[in-house]
């Protein structure tokens, strides 16, 4: 990647405040400097990062400023110019991080063999400390059992054995710690909720964590030097990566702890290829003659988990801090939505009226502004349910497929002039039998959804109508993190609308999502600042979605401004709230009304579950929805970890065999995913003399 460069604002102190510096991130160094001027780049940085295992956060208190948190504990607090040129910062940063915190895995030498005569001969300050607590005592790990490790039959010399033999009891002890603490009664004089149990939890758990994550990145080195090494059928042995919380789920349960549950996950390496291969298949060409009207009906109104579980959000609590981030942290299933991530993508487009009437707008300036009326109207229909809850976090090589069945006679209802005062929700649900209809009279928009990436947690979707000659192509990376009393989700990423037939392409961002009141009754809410561009006929978009203040305000609420931007002229002007009722207003100063609670929606169509490939999210999660839908929530979690455990046991035999990951519908392109036969590819596109 092309190194980036320029001028940001940077927060020294309270005396001096924001002071403009000139920023340059050397992505092969990994490093981020500053200068006082561009004029000074060639003399020594002011300042410099180290940007591998940092930590780069957009920042809550408004659109432009975001911190750059780096190993070391130094922070820069940076502030960008608008939105888009932070969102430009931010995914940069972001990707050179992850790319030289990787690189510290594969590129440092593996640990030669140590011993650990300085704990066992009781030398170390801690055992000095407490003579009666060094590690090997702690632990419990006696010599014939290092031995027996070192003489398993068929594997290399692994000099890692002793530590994950002592890692292994580790966890032994620090569960056997938690269910003690919580076989407690809930009251009385020492009971499972006292704080300092609670953070006694928390930090032998983080320790743990911590702990757990040091030992992955020296497997990361050992495997590196191990490539190919092992001879065909070996059982491969490794320490799970992170504690998971489903052991920990009911306060004052005594729930036994097996010897079991405290060994190493084999798992087979003939299973690991195969379904490795099952991944890796073709793509499939999907007929939506197979798809059928969707009957699924998954509302999400259970307040009564929330209420029941609220010692686990507590004990969950009693883990983070604040600004850390959530993509590794495992959530309670009992919060969880009953479906994927993936297919709440395709909610985006639950009108496809509206998206297909993009493309018969007669100007520019009328396409976008339906464009901005299309994208605002795509977010209600995300939300099933007055509680705030959470997506199933998608497997890598999860695909979703659906499409939608429009009547034409439906679509040209629904095209209007801008100067027209007719609301948009004169619509009314399609009949049975326009839904039936197909061939020549119906429009078809396709959609297809895949997890290309699992570290980070990147999705690429794309959906496209072949008669209209239109298609949009998204990827996003999700990025949560706990911000003390609430859930912010980052969706870094963009999508691009291409209108064929007009040869325009219309460039857009998503904004953040914030889960409320996580210990009462928690609540979604949209915030940020997005803004959609064609850089074709010169038009732009610029919407903010206002959180609500902490005093007084409306909830949801949104406004924006469509301009030309080579006369600056605002052409259209939105304001309302995003799940209620938006109101745009025109040039000529007519307006129109949309009522989103009276806005049709268009069910969209799958495939049976039995026709369905079995990396297809449904039936991927079919064991986990439907146990979250009889409320056993003990047996979705069995079956969520199931899953999970499979996905990293895939990912370290990769590793091990130095297979790359192959994905399915979509090919990475510059700092983005693409889908592999978009239409742009197949119809020429159109240049018109307008």
């Amino acid at each position: 990647m092309e190194n980036v460069c320029g001028y940001l604002m940077k927060y020294t102190n309270l005396v001096t405040g924001w002071q403009y510096r000139f920023f340059v991130l050397n992505n092969e160094a990994g490093l981020l400097e500053y200068f006082v001027n561009e004029q000074s780049r060639n003399q020594k940085p002011r300042g410099t990062l180290q940007l591998a295992g940092a930590v780069i956060s957009p920042s809550d208190e408004d659109c432009h400023t975001f911190t750059v948190n780096a190993a070391s504990g130094e922070q820069y607090k940076l502030r960008a110019t608008d939105a888009k040129e932070r969102q430009h910062w931010v995914s940069r940063l972001q990707i050179c991080t992850q790319h030289h915190t990787e690189a510290i895995g594969k590129n440092n030498p593996p640990l030669k063999s140590r011993s650990f005569s300085l704990a066992s001969s009781g030398n170390s300050p801690i055992s000095q400390r407490r003579p009666s607590q060094n590690a090997i005592s702690f632990f419990n790990v006696g010599h014939s059992k290092l031995q027996s490790m070192s003489k398993r039959a068929h594997l290399p010399p692994d000099h890692l054995v002793e530590v994950r033999e002592m890692m292994s009891h580790a966890e032994g002890q620090q569960r056997d710690l938690i269910r003690r603490i919580e076989c407690l009664p809930a009251s009385g004089h020492l009971s499972s909720l006292d704080q300092d149990l609670l953070m006694l939890k928390a930090t032998s758990m983080a320790t743990m964590n911590c702990l757990n994550d040091c030992f992955h990145i020296l497997q990361l080195q050992h495997a590196s030097h191990q490539k190919g090494s092992l001879p065909p059928g070996t059982t491969i042995e490794w320490l799970e990566p992170k504690i998971p919380l489903s052991n920990h789920y009911k306060n004052g349960a005594d729930q036994p702890f097996s010897a079991e549950q405290s060994k190493p996950m084999a798992v087979p390496e003939e299973q690991c290829v195969a379904e490795a291969g099952l991944l890796a298949r073709e793509p499939e060409e999907i007929n939506t003659d197979d798809e059928v009207e969707d009957t699924c009906d998954n509302k999400e109104d259970d307040l009564g988990a929330v209420e029941e579980q609220r010692s686990v959000i507590l004990h969950l609590l009693s883990q983070l801090k604040l600004g850390m981030d959530l993509t590794r942290v495992v959530l309670p299933t009992f919060i969880l939505e009953k479906r994927s991530l993936l297919e709440m993508y395709a909610d985006f487009m639950s009108h496809p009226d509206l998206f297909i009437a993009i493309s018969n707008g007669a100007t520019p300036e009328d396409r976008m502004i339906r464009f901005v009326e299309y994208y605002l109207t795509s977010f209600h229909e995300g939300r099933k349910g007055a509680i705030a809850k959470k997506p199933y976090n998608p497997i890598i090589g999860e695909t979703f497929h659906c499409s939608w069945k429009m009547p034409k006679s439906e679509v040209a209802s629904s095209v209007t002039s801008n100067s027209s005062t007719q609301a948009v929700t004169n619509h009314v649900p399609l009949s049975d039998e326009a839904l039936s209809q197909v061939g020549p009279d119906c429009y078809t928009v396709r959609f297809v959804a895949e997890q290309v990436s699992h570290h980070p947690p990147v999705s690429g979707f794309y959906a496209e109508c072949a008669e209209r000659k239109m298609c949009v192509n998204a990827h996003v990376w999700t990025k949560s993190k706990f911000l003390g009393m609430s859930i912010g989700v980052t969706m870094v990423g963009e999508g691009i609308l291409s209108l064929l037939e007009h040869g325009e392409e219309y460039t857009f961002s998503l904004p953040c999502a914030y889960a409320r009141s996580i210990l009462t009754v928690p609540w979604v809410e949209l915030g940020g600042k997005v803004s959609v561009n064609c850089a074709k006929t010169g038009y732009s978009a610029s919407i903010t979605f206002h959180t609500k203040p902490f005093y007084g305000g409306k909830l949801h609420r949104v406004t924006g401004e469509v301009k030309h931007n080579s006369s600056n002229t605002v052409v259209c002007k939105v304001q309302g709230e995003w799940n209620s009722v938006l109101e745009f207003t025109y040039s000529n100063g007519e307006t129109k009304n949309v009522d989103l609670t009276k806005l049709a929606v268009t069910k969209k169509r799958v495939r049976p579950l039995e026709q369905q490939d079995p990396f297809e999210s449904r039936r991927l999660w079919k064991n986990v929805t439907d146990s979250l839908r009889e409320s056993e929530i003990d047996k979705a979690t069995e079956h969520k970890r199931t899953l999970e455990e499979r996905q990293r046991a895939e990912e370290r035999h990769r590793i091990e065999t130095g297979t790359p990951w192959k994905t399915k519908y979509f090919i990475k392109e510059g700092d983005g995913w693409v889908y592999h036969k978009p239409l742009w590819k197949i119809i020429p596109t159109t240049q018109p003399a307008e």
